[in-house]
């Protein structure tokens, strides 16, 4: 069975090393981990490491691994940028998200940007070991903790706003452009590429219901998302 290549993104050292060393234990060729069911698994190849989100878009798209491991709050560039422009470019790589955070303002960005699965960082190693196999094969990996959320997101009666409520990262872009600061501006300050912002731009006026700058501003205000005028 082929093996199963991957990228492991985090800023810590420690923990790069340490995913390193689990998934290099394992394979490549290894087959099944410990626990799980005889033949039902693929070894591993860790291809490489990046710690930040820019690294990590750009080592995706020149390596080209099966599973990209994302940590989402990183400096120099979070997770859920990256996810969302490995989606605009079209990488093959699955994203699986293995991180502390669990909160609804990390957990359903990431996965409307485009992450596979949501996994927590204190998972079992053979709970890991699965997630990525599922990852590998396209299918939706969701930690407990994190499916509870999402099924609560869904029911709750303030779902029914959920495609208007801007994401913490549109809210700062939004106030950036509120202040007249360009697409170019707006990158360099938040670390993020021209075109993500684009993406996110227009994720704001499809959210408010406009077509421009200006009217997204007005909206802002409006709104409350950017205080009262």
């Amino acid at each position: 069975m082929t093996d199963i290549t991957l990228l492991i993104v985090d800023d810590h050292p420690v923990v790069r090393d340490g995913l390193r060393g689990m998934f290099t234990a394992a394979g490549p060729g290894s087959g099944s981990d410990p626990g799980s069911d005889p033949g039902s698994g693929s070894g591993f190849r860790v291809l490489g490491e990046a710690s930040d989100g820019r690294e990590a878009v750009e080592l995706a798209l020149r390596l080209d691994p099966d599973v990209v491991l994302m940590d989402l709050r990183m400096p120099g560039g979070n997770g859920v940028d990256a996810i969302a422009e490995l989606t605009r470019l079209g990488a093959r790589a699955r994203v699986l998200v293995l991180t502390t955070y669990d909160t609804d303002t990390d957990t359903l960005p990431a996965i409307e940007a485009g992450a596979t699965g949501y996994l927590l960082k204190d998972a079992p190693r053979e709970e890991l070991f699965g997630a990525v196999r599922a990852a590998a094969e396209g299918r939706t990996v969701l930690s407990p903790a994190v499916a509870t959320r999402l099924v609560t997101a869904v029911r709750s009666p303030a779902a029914q706003a959920a495609g208007t409520a801007l994401s913490a990262r549109e809210g700062e872009i939004l106030a950036l452009v509120a202040k007249g600061t360009g697409n170019r501006a707006i990158a360099a300050e938040l670390f993020i590429s021209e075109a993500t912002v684009k993406t996110h731009l227009t994720h704001i006026y499809g959210k408010l219901g406009v077509n421009d700058r200006a009217a997204a501003v007005a909206a802002g205000y409006d709104r409350g998302i950017l205080g009262r005028s």
